[in-house]
């Protein structure tokens, strides 16, 4: 398929997946005329990126994760991969804990202002 309807059928800009592909988390062959012609397997593959771009992992983590995939969108052991997903999870819960005392810290500012009034 075309880059338009990857575009398309992922909801990615086509400037994005030109960028996957540069920074080598997505392949495409060419046509004769030059054009960028992707597998059908491609639509999932970006669906996979985006997935674990919104997790917060990094592209160079992600181009280590990807050849891990399952079709079912798990993923097989690959060495080193499980440890730095976990060392995610971690920053991703520590980050939450920090929200979570910001939000916290929020309420009780907001019921000691209404309070006042």
């Amino acid at each position: 398929m075309l880059i338009g309807q990857l575009a398309e059928r992922t909801g990615t800009s086509e400037r994005l997946l030109r960028y996957y592909e540069r920074v080598g988390l997505l392949t495409s062959g060419r046509r004769a005329n030059g054009y960028r012609d992707y597998d059908p397997a491609a639509e999932r593959t970006v669906r996979q990126i985006r997935a674990l771009l919104a997790a917060g992992l990094s592209t160079s983590l992600i181009r280590q994760v990807l050849p891990c995939g399952l079709a079912d969108g798990s993923l097989r052991p690959c060495p080193g991969v499980l440890d730095k997903l976990r060392a995610q999870l971690g920053r991703l819960d520590r980050r939450a804990e920090e929200l979570d005392e910001a939000r916290q810290t929020l309420r009780r500012a907001i019921a000691t202002t209404e309070q006042v009034e």
